[in-house]
């Protein structure tokens, strides 16, 4: 019936080697970061750290790092969470297969939070400062908790039904953070923390939180998951735990799961402190922003505490696997909320928000022959007025009534069968002056940006370009063209100058000139030049990079660069573009500006000197030996 700890999850793990014990020490900082990407990267095991230097406790690596430990930890409930969701979908279906659904009425009693008045997790106070502090990536601004459920009521209507459980960034020390009781919690656009926040604050009120650390699995798993707002999360954790979800309720107080390894309480005080930077899942760095502080007022944990964390870096990491399972449990629902959608994907190696891939259809008037959009526009505002989905900076969305096979997750066939047809002239439909991710730094300021919606649909209008064309003219400063994919080029444009900083302290001076964008030129130069050139109607998109090689190596690489290093109203131009009853088009290629410019915020870096370590512990005979084959 699902795992209730940690420590038994390790232990299952443990007997079928899917995990293992390392008693060498290891240091929290950097290392044990580093050793967790190359887990990851090589489909290694998880890996319990017994020795962490400095720490009291041990540090569980990799847990949800492959695919096969995820459907194994989970192999008691996922099967019973998907056949609650085909019920959401049809419920008429238990009626005409009940031997399929007859445990629905049991599965669904787990969904119910159990209230209890004591547990594990209250066994051992302890300070703030004993926690195990995991530094990832050398710019940093300190330690953070990696994986958290962080927990919160509605001030207006407590209790466990209009709970929020969200896996929100926790900085435990550093910056200007007292070391004893105060750490920073960011949340980010469209989480439900930030309503139960703000009723908070409305009502003169201060909101209590409750963080916790481990636990069942099924509980990080339902912190991160993109529920509808309303639906506490606590009732998927049951349903993909297994069983009810056992919370001590005491009156005044927040409720607090009763199972988990760690548990910090505390209360969110007025106003802000730096919080930051560090190495986000777009694989920049956040820098260093003001954002709500907690104030700590008891730390406990369970005897036996484990602390798990995660990696988040430049996609693919293990949160990657996150993205499958939600993908795995909702996809199904698309149709149902979406309607005319049959998928949609957040493309993780883009980051996943900045590029959002879609099949809609164009159902209606089927007497009339045309290749126009018409509902795939429809579909794509339900698709950004959708939750986190509306962070979306580019979404590309294709009839698939013209192409039932295809789907949202095969990018390369999707890519292919979007830019043999699309009409640039038509088919872009820009949102300015709007909300994009926080941790996004290529907008106008921070949470603003632009958006790009691609609606295409008909019969091709090109065959795709395969072989490098010669003799396009290039200006000055542009060299290097590769070929990156059927129809796609690359190119180098003139270097930008970069800013390194990333303690910005002024939100207003990370964006200065991005306004004024005088790289511009440069593309308008590009353009130009190309506007009387032969050879280009095989390549409707180039993309403008500092790297072309790079960029041009693998399917990853382009889609990286590409969209998490371009703000579409700034960055987007086209040969041969025009404007026409305020739309805008272009006659030839689309033009995506992808270099690195000052306002960007850098990429992560791995510290040699680390890179050196690991290396050593990983030889033959190390205490890391074979873990990475």
């Amino acid at each position: 019936m699902g795992f209730r700890s940690l420590a038994s999850c390790v232990d299952a793990l443990r007997a079928e080697r899917e995990a293992v014990l390392v008693d060498a020490p290891v240091d929290p900082h950097l290392e044990i970061a580093e050793i967790q990407r190359r887990l990851y990267r090589s489909g290694g095991p998880a890996v319990l750290f017994t020795n962490p230097r400095g720490c009291p406790f041990p540090i569980l690596v990799n847990l949800y790092g492959t695919r096969r430990r995820v459907e194994r930890i989970f192999a008691d409930t996922l099967d019973r969470v998907r056949r609650l969701v085909e019920l959401k979908i049809d419920p008429a279906a238990a009626a005409r297969r009940p031997w399929r659904y007859w445990r629905a009425p049991l599965d669904a009693l787990t969904m119910l939070p159990r209230h209890v008045r004591r547990g594990p997790v209250q066994a051992c106070p302890v300070a703030l400062t004993t926690l195990p502090r995991v530094v990832c990536w050398p710019g940093d601004g300190g330690p953070f908790i990696t994986l958290p459920c962080v927990y919160s009521e509605d001030p207006a209507s407590p209790g466990t039904r209009s709970s929020n459980l969200g896996m929100y960034r926790v900085q435990l020390a550093g910056n200007d953070y007292r070391p004893l009781d105060e750490i920073g919690l960011h949340y980010q656009l469209h989480r439900g923390i930030g309503v139960h926040h703000g009723r908070a604050i409305e009502r003169g009120e201060p909101l209590r939180v409750v963080i916790t650390v481990g636990g069942s699995p099924a509980m990080a798993v339902a912190a991160m998951m993109p529920l509808p707002e309303g639906l506490s999360e606590l009732t998927f954790a049951g349903a993909l735990a297994g069983h009810r979800i056992p919370m001590i309720t005491a009156k005044g107080r927040p409720a607090v799961y009763a199972e988990a390894d760690f548990a910090i309480e505390g209360t969110i005080l007025p106003g802000t402190k730096p919080e930051g930077p560090f190495g986000d899942h777009l694989g920049y760095y956040a820098r260093c922003h003001d954002f709500p502080v907690l104030r700590v007022d008891r730390v406990s944990h369970r005897h036996g505490a484990i602390w798990p964390i995660t990696v988040v870096g430049r996609p693919p990491q293990e949160d990657t696997m996150f993205g499958w399972l939600v993908h795995e449990l909702t996809g199904p629902i698309i149709p149902t909320v979406l309607p005319g959608v049959t998928s949609v994907h957040a493309v993780d190696a883009a980051g996943v928000h900045p590029l959002l891939l879609a099949v809609g259809s164009e159902r209606y008037q089927p007497w009339r022959k045309t290749d126009r959009p018409a509902e795939l526009l429809t579909q794509a505002s339900s698709i950004l007025g959708q939750g986190q989905l509306s962070l979306a900076k580019y979404l590309f969305i294709v009839n698939g009534l013209e192409a039932p096979e295809l789907d949202a997750h095969d990018v390369e066939a999707f890519l292919d069968w979007l830019l043999a047809r699309v009409d640039w002239r038509r088919d872009c439909h820009f949102h300015t002056e709007t909300t994009i991710d926080t941790l996004d730094y290529s907008g106008s300021g921070m949470n603003a940006g632009s958006k790009l919606v691609v609606a295409a649909r008909g019969a091709p209008r090109r065959t795709l370009g395969r072989e490098l064309p010669t003799g396009l003219p290039l200006p000055a400063g542009f060299a290097n063209l590769r070929v990156c994919r059927p129809g796609i080029l690359a190119i180098e444009g003139p270097r930008i100058e970069p800013r390194s900083r990333l303690n910005a302290g002024d939100d207003a001076a990370i964006w200065q000139g991005a306004a004024d964008a005088p790289w511009s030129a440069d593309i308008d130069r590009l353009c130009a030049a190309f506007s009387s050139a032969e050879g280009l109607e095989a390549w409707p998109l180039i993309v403008v990079v500092d790297d072309a090689p790079f960029t041009a190596a693998s399917l990853d690489n382009l889609l990286w660069t590409t969209f998490t290093r371009s703000n579409p109203a700034a960055d987007v131009d086209g040969v041969g573009a025009t404007v026409r009853q305020k739309h805008w088009g272009c006659i030839g290629p689309l033009v995506i500006d992808a270099r690195l410019k000052p306002h960007h915020a850098p990429p992560v870096e791995e510290d040699p000197a680390v890179s050196a370590r690991v290396d050593a512990l990983a030889a033959r005979g190390g205490p890391l030996s074979g873990l990475f084959d």
